[in-house]
C-alpha cells in the first residue's frame, strides 16, 4: 500500500511516501519569496505547488501512478471532529474559498484531490486538521455573550503523540487522561480525556500562553485602547496578535536555539524564557483541573521540546501533577500517511464532512 503524504507549509512543502505504515521517501520543498510573491493569495499557488510535487516524485522514480491515497495536512475548515475524511465538494468549497480563513495547510486536500482524481482506483483524504473541534460545552464560555472560545490547536501532532504515547504504555488512548503540550511557533495546551481534546486553547488566536510568535492572553482592555487610539491598522493589532508577538516582539526572534543559547549569558534573554515557561506551566494546571486531577501524564513535544534545560525548568512546575514525558519535535508526515493507513486497511472508516 502506498501512501503519500503532503503537507504545505507558508514557504515549504513536505511530501513523504509511504508503504504501509514504512516511510520510504521524504523530500522538503522550498519555495523563495519569488516565487510565491506572483500569486495573490495561498489558492492561487495551488497549480505550482502541485506541479512541483510531481517534478519531485519523477526526480526520485516514484511512479505517482502506484500511489493507492493521498493524504493531505488539513486546512483552515468548519470545525470537525477529530478522525480521517475523505475529500468532497463541500471540502474543496470551503478550502478554495478561504472562508474559514486563508492557510498554506488549505492546499493539502486541495493537491491530493486534484492529484488523486489523476490515478486511477487513487483516494484522497485529510486528517486532524488544525480545526478539531471535541470541546465539551462548558469550555466555550466566556464572560460576554458576543464572544466564545474556538478550538483551534496543533491537532494532528497532538492526537498522534497521544496515540503512540498510550501504545507505549500499554493502554488504549481512548481510557486515559492526558494534558498535551505542544510547544511550537504556536503554543496549544490539551486536556485529552478518554480520546476527547475536552478543552483547548486556541493557539492561532491570542487564547493561552504566549510562544514564539503569538501574544497568547493580552489585558482585554488595554488591546480595546490600542485598537481605538489611532496608532495601529486592524492588520497591526492582528499581527501583534498573532505573527509579530511573543519572543519575536519581546526579544527579536523566534529561534528557540537561539534563545536558549543567549539567555545563558544574557539575562534578559533568560527572563523572558523563564516567563514563557511559567505562563505554559499555569496553562498545564488550568488544563489538570479540567481532568479534575486525575491525570495520568503530561505529553511535551514540538520543536521546542528539544531544549534539555528548558524541558528540565517546565517539569519542575508541573511534575508534581503527573508524570512528564518529553516528546520533542514532530512527525506530522507520519502521522498523516498513518491516519490515512488506517483507513485503506479497514482499520477506520473515513469521515464525511
Amino acid at each position: 500500500m502506498k501512501i503519500l503524504a503532503i503537507n504545505p507549509g507558508s514557504t515549504s512543502t513536505k511530501i513523504a511516501l509511504f508503504e504501509d505504515s514504512e516511510q520510504v521517501f521524504t523530500k522538503t520543498l522550498r519555495h523563495s519569496s519569488e516565487e510565491l510573491s506572483q500569486y495573490p493569495n495561498v489558492v492561487s499557488q495551488f497549480e505550482f505547488r502541485k506541479k512541483v510535487i510531481l517534478e519531485a516524485l519523477k526526480e526520485n522514480n516514484i511512479d505517482a501512478m502506484s500511489i493507492n491515497a493521498i493524504v493531505g495536512r488539513g486546512g483552515l475548515l468548519r470545525p470537525i471532529p477529530s478522525g480521517v475524511y475523505e475529500v468532497n465538494g463541500k471540502m474543496l468549497s470551503d478550502l478554495q474559498s478561504g472562508q474559514y480563513g486563508e492557510h498554506a495547510s488549505n492546499l493539502g486536500g486541495i493537491i491530493a484531490d486534484s492529484m488523486a482524481k489523476e490515478i486511477p482506483g487513487c483516494r484522497a483524504f485529510i486528517t486532524d486538521p488544525v480545526v478539531v473541534d471535541e470541546m465539551q460545552d462548558i469550555a466555550r464560555v466566556t464572560g460576554h455573550p458576543l464572544f466564545k472560545r474556538l478550538s483551534i490547536f496543533h491537532a494532528l501532532n497532538q492526537k498522534a503523540i497521544a496515540k503512540m504515547h498510550a501504545a507505549k504504555m500499554g493502554k488504549n488512548y481512548n481510557e486515559m487522561n492526558l494534558v498535551v503540550v505542544h510547544l511550537g511557533g504556536g503554543t496549544s495546551v490539551a486536556a485529552h480525556r478518554n480520546g476527547l481534546v475536552v478543552d483547548v486553547n486556541d493557539a492561532l488566536n491570542g487564547d493561552g500562553p504566549f510562544s514564539a510568535e503569538r501574544s497568547g492572553y493580552l489585558p482585554a482592555r488595554q488591546v480595546a485602547n490600542i485598537c481605538f487610539s489611532g496608532k495601529y491598522s486592524k492588520e497591526e493589532v492582528n499581527r501583534m496578535i498573532s505573527g509579530k508577538g511573543g519572543t519575536v516582539a519581546l526579544l527579536g526572534t523566534n529561534d528557540f536555539l537561539e534563545i536558549e543559547h543567549k539567555m545563558e549569558h544574557d539575562a534578559n534573554f533568560k527572563f523572558i524564557c523563564d516567563a514563557y515557561l511559567y505562563n505554559i506551566a499555569k496553562v498545564v494546571g488550568e488544563m489538570a483541573v479540567v481532568l479534575k486531577g486525575k491525570v495520568d501524564g503530561i505529553l511535551v513535544t514540538g520543536g521546542v521540546a528539544y531544549g534539555k534545560g528548558m524541558m528540565a525548568d517546565l517539569k519542575s512546575y508541573v511534575d508534581w501533577i503527573a508524570p512528564v514525558y518529553i516528546y520533542p519535535g514532530e512527525d506530522e508526515m507520519g502521522a498523516l500517511a498513518g491516519n490515512g493507513f488506517s483507513v485503506m486497511s479497514g482499520k477506520e472508516e473515513a469521515k464525511i464532512y
